[in-house]
């Protein structure tokens, strides 16, 4: 039989943290089964549980604590039966109690989340339920998610995920002719309140980004993905994309997200330059009013342009 390897501090320090929980699970174990599960000597395991007795909450000043604020082993079964039983967890049952209304917030993002295709199915979402109405200092108030108008949509991209198919469907963008699309789903993802669906479009031959509340006409095909997976980010470029420079001040980088996952940024002070790939002039534009004249197009012309013209049609909606 191969000797056991020394344990470093850091290795000892871990199995500690590893060992409390995994007593509390037990209830009672033999010296030598925790040392087979915790893949070290009986004389180590004794050792790592005698040390637990001294170790627990500081006390004021954190200098000296009460004997209930100690882990605590039932010591006569350790040296009469070499049995190991923890007798003082130092309050690890006493979970803290949510609010009625903090529970309901988080049963509110549970059902959100159910909705996400590949997810809501899972039986993690019944036990957390539970959890949470156990959790709490009273009844959970009763929560409705009300459906939404894309919710259709998401079912459909669910079966299609499910069944490894494209979708189709009639996509209209904002100042956009409409077009069909068959697309490869990916993934769904959520964010400020909207539902996306990203995939490869088979029409642009590159991952895109759809606004489900544009999307008509859903429907599944009978053609298998041929592009599948999870996928870093959300602007993926293709051959028949834009090159742009947008100027922005250097406060602004983090609020630019995904646009400048794949960008040449170049910074010169307070403002930075970043170089990017786009889909359309319309991307762009939209990135630069989102951010109220703090972001502006350098190049091309076209789509500078193109967002003066949209800024001062919206303006003159307000004279």
């Amino acid at each position: 039989m191969s000797e056991k390897p020394t344990l470093v501090a850091t290795d000892r320090a871990a199995l500690m943290l590893q060992l409390v929980p995994y007593l509390v699970a037990r209830g009672e174990v033999s010296v030598e089964q925790a040392a087979v599960d915790f893949d070290v000597t009986p004389e180590a395991m004794r050792a790592m549980v005698e040390k637990l007795t001294v170790i627990g909450r500081p006390g004021d000043g954190g200098f000296w604590q009460m004997p209930n604020d100690l882990f605590d082993i039932d010591w006569t079964l350790l040296d009469e039966q070499d049995r190991i039983a923890l007798t003082n967890t130092v309050g690890l049952e006493r979970s803290p109690k949510l609010t009625t209304r903090e529970a309901a917030a988080l049963l509110a993002g549970l059902q959100l989340a159910r909705s996400l295709p590949g997810i809501g199915d899972s039986d993690v979402f019944t036990g957390l339920l539970a959890k949470l109405a156990r959790g709490a200092s009273g009844a959970p108030v009763d929560v409705i998610v009300a459906p939404g108008p894309v919710d259709h949509a998401r079912e459909v991209v669910a079966q299609a995920l499910k069944d490894g198919v494209a979708v189709s469907f009639t996509y209209k963008a904002p100042d956009a002719s409409a077009t069909t699309r068959t697309v490869d789903p990916v993934k769904v993802q959520i964010a400020d309140g909207q539902w996306y669906l990203q995939g490869w479009c088979h029409l642009r031959k590159a991952m895109r980004t759809f606004h489900f509340d544009r999307v008509s006409d859903l429907s599944l095909t009978e053609m298998p993905v041929s592009h599948s997976g999870d996928v870093s980010a959300w602007f993926d470029a293709s051959d028949d994309d834009l090159t742009a420079t947008v100027r922005f001040p250097l406060a602004e980088a983090p609020l630019l997200g995904e646009y400048l996952a794949r960008a040449e940024v170049n910074s010169r002070g307070a403002m930075s330059e970043a170089t990017m790939r786009v889909a359309d002039e319309l991307s762009l534009r939209r990135l630069a009013t989102r951010r109220g004249g703090a972001v502006e197009i350098v190049r091309p012309p076209a789509a500078r342009a193109a967002a003066a013209e949209w800024a001062s049609a919206g303006l003159d909606q307000y004279r």
